[in-house]
C-alpha cells in the first residue's frame, strides 16, 4: 500500500535522503510519525522482488486471471521465478486499469499520484501519456527510491516524488488534469483528502481511486478487515464513506467498479509463493465472505 500524510509546518533534514540538503516536513501528529517510520523501515521482499522483474516498483496488488501456461510445472526449478513474474504482471495490470480510467491526457498536462510509493505507477503514466507526473509520499525512503529510478530512466524532468502532506499539497489550484490514490486513501480522512483533490484538479479533471473498502451490507468491519487494519496500521473506510465524501467535494462518480473477483486470483497465487507476509488469508477470506471489496471509483471534478 502506498501513502502520503505528513505536515508542511515544520521541517527537518532527512537522514535517508540521497541529497543531505533536501528539507522534508516533520510529521504533524504522532500517527503520521508512526506511519512514516513504518514505511521508511519497510523492505518486504514481495514489493522489491516483484519490482526487480522489470524495474517498475509498485505498492499495490494485482488483478486479472493467472496465466497458468506461463507458470508451467510447479516442480520446475524456474517455477518460483515465473510465479514472481506473474504476480508482477498482475499488479502492473492493476495500474493499467487505473490509468485507463483517467481519460484523455495530453503531453502538456500534469498528473498527481497521491501516495506514490516507489513510483511504479508514475513511470507507467508518463510512458503512456508523455506528461508530467508529480508524486507525494510520506516516506523519504520511498521518494528517494522513486526519484533515483526516474533518473536511471532519464525521465527525472517529468516524473518527480516529494515528501509532503497529501491533504495539503504544494500544487496550484486547478493545476492537475488528473489525480489518483492507488491503495493509499485508508491512511487519511476522506473528506480532507477529496477536498484537496478537488482543489488541485481543474474543472473537468478526473480523479481515480482503487482501494479496499469494507462492505456496508456486511454491517460492520469484519474480523478480517480488522486484521488488515492492524497489519498495515491503517483505517479502512466503507464504500459508502467514499461516495459521500466525493459528493461533498464536487467529485461526481462516472464509474464504480467492483474488482473483487478480479483480484482474488492474485491473492490465491500469492498465498502459494515464498513471498507470503501472513496477511494473505485475511484478504482471501474477507473477499470470499463479502465483508471486504476491491473497488475502482472514477470521478470528475465539477
Amino acid at each position: 500500500m502506498d501513502l502520503s500524510v505528513t505536515s508542511t509546518d515544520l521541517t527537518t533534514t532527512a537522514a535517508t535522503s540521497a541529497d543531505p540538503s533536501v528539507i522534508i516536513p516533520s510529521p504533524a501528529t504522532p500517527y503520521q510519525g508512526d506511519i512514516a517510520r513504518y514505511w521508511n523501515n519497510e523492505a518486504r521482499p514481495v514489493n522489491l522482488r516483484l519490482g526487480d522483474v522489470d524495474g517498475l516498483y509498485h505498492h499495490h496488488y494485482g488483478i486479472g486471471d493467472v496465466d497458468h501456461a506461463a507458470l508451467g510445472d510447479a516442480g520446475d526449478s524456474e517455477y518460483e521465478k515465473k510465479l514472481v513474474a506473474e504476480l508482477h504482471r498482475l499488479e502492473s495490470a492493476q495500474a493499467e486499469v487505473l490509468l485507463n480510467h483517467l481519460g484523455p491526457i495530453r503531453r502538456e498536462d500534469t498528473l498527481v499520484d497521491a501516495g506514490c510509493g516507489r513510483g511504479g505507477s508514475m513511470v507507467m503514466a508518463h510512458q503512456r501519456f508523455g506528461c508530467k507526473v508529480e508524486g507525494v509520499t510520506l516516506s523519504a525512503k520511498q521518494a528517494d527510491f522513486a526519484n533515483r529510478r526516474a533518473g536511471e530512466l532519464g525521465i527525472e524532468d517529468h516524473v518527480h516524488a516529494r515528501v509532503c502532506n497529501m491533504l495539503s499539497t504544494p500544487f496550484e489550484t486547478g493545476q492537475a488534469a488528473g489525480s489518483w490514490n492507488n491503495e493509499s486513501s485508508m491512511y487519511v480522512d476522506l473528506h480532507d483528502l477529496f477536498a484537496e483533490h478537488a482543489r488541485v484538479l481543474a474543472v473537468g479533471g478526473r480523479y481515480v481511486t482503487i482501494t479496499g473498502c469494507w462492505n456496508p451490507r456486511y454491517g460492520q468491519p469484519s474480523k478480517w478487515v480488522s486484521q488488515i487494519n492492524a497489519h498495515f496500521e491503517c483505517n479502512i473506510h466503507s464504500r459508502r464513506e467514499y461516495l459521500r465524501a466525493m459528493a461533498d467535494n464536487r467529485l461526481v462518480p462516472q464509474a464504480v467498479i467492483d474488482l473483487t473477483p478480479e483480484t482474488l486470483p492474485y491473492w490465491e497465487l500469492r498465498a502459494t509463493s515464498s513471498l507470503v507476509t501472513g496477511i494473505e488469508e485475511a484478504f482471501i477470506e474477507s473477499y470470499n465472505d463479502g465483508s471486504f471489496q476491491y473497488v475502482l471509483i472514477a470521478a470528475d471534478r465539477v
